[in-house]
């Protein structure tokens, strides 16, 4: 029996392979990126998780050869028009009890021995609790700034896709970090083509 991991990033890094893992076969050659949805349950700073998916070059010209389509940079690059693969993913990883309790509880515990959690009936301030809102979201947009980096350093995509595809991190509730944070995680030769749109 496999021992549980030991701390949130590495169980993080664990269910973000499981993803790779789970990409369709038939889907594997067209596939033209990796996607990291950064996002939280109920908009709520301390549930923060991961939704990892892809997208594929035959979404692409779907999305081209329909009436009155983006440009070519946006049906390529923009999560406005990611299918169900590049947006729900096909695994959440993070502090999401439903689809994830095994990271909901280790980041809730994490959270707490970093002096970070709070519940709705404690008795902080709204700055107290927005300065920890800030601390729990920002460190969470690092850790998958730094996973995505990882799978490119492991060399678990080129494994995974057999060649190197770039990784795109957004949060729909922040549209400007979308290119810092891509532009972070990965070879710069990998998203050369993206940052044009920066």
């Amino acid at each position: 029996m496999a021992t549980p991991p030991t701390t949130f990033r590495r169980h993080m890094e664990q269910e973000t392979l499981r993803a790779l893992e789970e990409f369709p076969g038939d889907a594997g050659p067209g596939i033209y990126c990796v996607t990291f949805r950064i996002d939280s349950v109920d908009q709520d700073a301390r549930f923060p998780y991961l939704a990892v998916g892809y997208n594929t070059e035959a979404e692409v010209a779907a999305v081209l050869a329909a009436p009155n389509p983006p440009g070519p940079w946006e049906a390529r690059w923009s999560y406005a028009y990611f299918p169900p693969s590049g947006l729900e993913g096909v695994r959440i990883a993070g502090h999401d009890p439903e689809h994830d309790p095994a990271g909901a509880e280790l980041h809730r515990r994490e959270a707490a021995d970093q002096g970070l959690w709070y519940e709705d009936g404690d008795d902080l301030s709204e700055d107290e609790r927005d300065g920890r809102d800030e601390r729990l979201d920002r460190r969470f947009h690092e850790l998958c700034v730094d996973l995505a980096a990882r799978l490119h350093s492991d060399g678990r995509i080129v494994k995974a896709l057999g060649r190197p595809v770039p990784v795109i991190l957004y949060d729909m509730f922040a549209p400007d970090e979308m290119f810092e944070l891509t532009e972070a995680a990965n070879p710069a030769e990998l998203v050369a083509d993206f940052m044009t749109g920066a």
